[in-house]
């Protein structure tokens, strides 16, 4: 079976493309610029954008399924317009080219921002609605997509749609605003940390419930891939632990990162860099619900998500035997 993805560069799509290629399928790529995360697979390669539905119809030719894993991941308010376009306006190419193409299954890599975490008090699961009013343009433009991708389902296409929470794991080539976060820590250069936290979920298991969903997912469902709510705090205190290296424990309350939150952004800018605290990912810290539901993902999609302390080991393990550690 040929199978196509979109976002190969990314650190879903490096994780994704190696365990289709390890379960034996062909595996089509697109390409923008970056291809660090591919490189040396044996995949086929085209160059193009999902802004341009020429190149995906070429990519989907003769495909049978297509993980639509390509987003512009965006936390900081900025760029509005390019999360927009890529977001929303090249999902709806996806599917226009998936359709042209006569592709069968469409599985969509959404995000658990896209669905509202209030009432926080009650536990969170697919039954939610999606986010329509957020600061963060990120979030509406998932939920967007998300929408599109729902209501398309069963229109000459099946689709699939599904919802990670914050994503750790290996392959993260860029790296990913955590990933920089655990190579600060493990280097101690991080000055301090924030009074709040998240549920993190492997990677390599968010991909293994992607691809039994080719066979066991049902058409025209979300499914969230979930794994354990843990703070800031203890997440240092897990570097800690598996380093055996000095490792910052000071935690500095909400209200006083965000008055360094200019400061802050303005040294990323100066260093081309993405800022690791924002308005916007302090909101998120502060504001999302911890008792979040896989349940229909386990249950129909075998997912089974590994523990965060394994994930944090391995994770520091590929950074150090890639040479970030020391470059980041």
């Amino acid at each position: 079976m040929i199978v196509a993805v979109t976002g190969a560069s990314g650190h879903v799509g490096a994780n994704l493309c190696r365990k289709l290629l390890h379960q034996g399928y062909r595996v089509r790529v697109l390409l923008h610029r970056d291809e660090r995360a591919i490189t040396g697979l044996d995949i086929e390669k085209q160059h193009g954008d999902i802004q341009d539905i020429r190149s995906l119809e070429e990519l989907f030719h003769n495909v049978d399924i297509v993980f639509h894993v390509a987003a512009k991941i965006s936390i900081h308010g900025k760029k509005n317009g390019e999360i927009n376009s890529i977001n929303v306006r090249g999902t709806e190419n996806v599917i226009k080219a998936c359709k042209n193409s006569g592709v069968k299954r469409l599985i969509h890599f959404s995000s658990i921002h896209s669905l509202e975490h209030h009432p926080l008090s009650q536990p969170m699961d697919e039954n939610r609605p999606l986010v329509t009013s957020s600061p963060v343009p990120y979030e509406l433009t998932k939920a967007r997509s998300e929408e599109i991708v729902l209501a398309s389902s069963g229109q000459k296409l099946d689709t699939i749609v599904l919802n990670p929470s914050a994503i750790l794991g290996p392959y993260d080539f860029k790296p990913s605003l955590m990933g920089q976060v655990l190579i600060k820590l493990y280097n101690n250069t991080l000055p301090g940390l924030v009074n709040g936290g998240y549920n993190w979920v492997d990677v390599r298991d968010v991909c293994d419930a992607a691809i039994t969903a080719i066979h066991k997912g049902k058409p025209g469902q979300r499914y969230i891939l979930s794994g354990k709510w843990i703070s800031i705090k203890d997440i240092a205190k897990t570097v800690h632990d598996i380093s055996g290296k000095k490792v910052t424990q000071l935690v500095f309350p909400l209200f006083l990162v965000k008055l360094g939150v200019p400061f802050l952004t303005l040294i990323a800018r100066i260093r081309n860099e993405d800022p690791l605290y924002t308005f916007g990912s302090l909101k998120i810290l502060k504001t999302n619900n911890r008792n979040i539901s896989s349940d229909k993902a386990k249950k129909e999609l075998d997912f089974q998500p590994r523990s965060i302390d394994t994930t944090i080991r391995d994770t520091l393990e590929w950074f150090k035997e890639i040479g970030y550690i020391n470059k980041y």
